[in-house]
């Protein structure tokens, strides 16, 4: 096996969120990794996903990371006025936000650091988290894994986690899909016993006792906990010479 990098974990891991998904809109919408992670899952194990250009074009083709002049191959037009009938409102899309806080059961927040009425820092506002997190499937990128990120309680909630949806009932659990937080030590999802976050697996060279210190509440930590799964030599080509040959990734996830 070709040896591989930190940031190259991160990517497998946001390719692998994609798995099983079939023919919906994979938007990334923070970082490189993410940009990367998907156009890996569509040239590999999941053909059929839809990506944008980032503006209002389904494109095909392998369209690389960090390339101004790289050729845009169209294949579908998704303005901004569509995309909520046809895309958000019908749970076609599964999207991958960053947080400024991530709480213990999945709530996150982007809108404010400190108390509403007074806070310490204005971030960007609630913003579409509220619906997509009551819509279609969502994940979190943290190229950052700390202890101000993962918090035991938010600030404000921009985002509903599983625990607050099924909390708040009606219809909302059944459309409430956290899937996955990837950060660059490990991967966190929710499926424990009372929607608490899970430690699904560490990136290779990451301890269990570096991401509990850097955390700011307790992980359930399962008995079976594996490593991310390395990249398929051929996933390394993709990632290295096709899809990110500027090599973005290295930047966002330094060794």
């Amino acid at each position: 096996m070709t040896q591989f990098t930190r940031a190259d974990s991160c990517v497998i891991a946001c390719a692998e969120i994609y798995r099983g998904d079939g023919e919906i809109l994979a938007n990334p919408t923070v970082g490189s990794i993410p940009f990367i992670g998907a156009r890996l899952a569509r040239a590999t194990f999941e053909p059929d996903l839809l990506l944008t250009d980032g503006e209002s074009m389904l494109v095909a083709g392998m369209m690389p990371v960090g390339v101004a002049a790289a050729k845009k191959v169209i294949e579908g037009w998704l303005p901004y006025r569509m995309s909520f009938d046809q895309v958000v409102w019908p749970g076609r899309r599964h999207v991958v936000m960053g947080a400024s806080q991530v709480s213990r059961y999945g709530d996150t927040n982007i809108a404010a650091i400190g108390p509403w009425e007074r806070p310490t820092a204005q971030l960007l506002g609630a913003r579409g988290a509220p619906g997509n997190t009551v819509n279609h499937a969502t994940s979190y990128w943290i190229p950052n894994h700390s202890v101000r990120v993962f918090v035991a309680e938010v600030d404000f909630v921009s985002g509903l986690g599983p625990a607050r949806a099924s909390r708040l009932g009606g219809s909302l659990p059944g459309h409430n899909d956290i899937r996955q937080v990837i950060t660059n030590l490990c991967v966190i999802d929710f499926e424990s016993p009372g929607c608490a976050a899970r430690l699904r697996s560490l990136h290779p060279g990451v301890t269990v006792e570096e991401v509990i210190q850097k955390t700011g509440f307790p992980l359930f930590i399962p008995n079976d906990l594996g490593q991310t799964r390395a990249p398929t030599e051929d996933e390394l080509r993709l990632i290295r010479d096709v899809i990110d040959p500027t090599g973005t990734r290295l930047r966002e996830v330094p060794e």
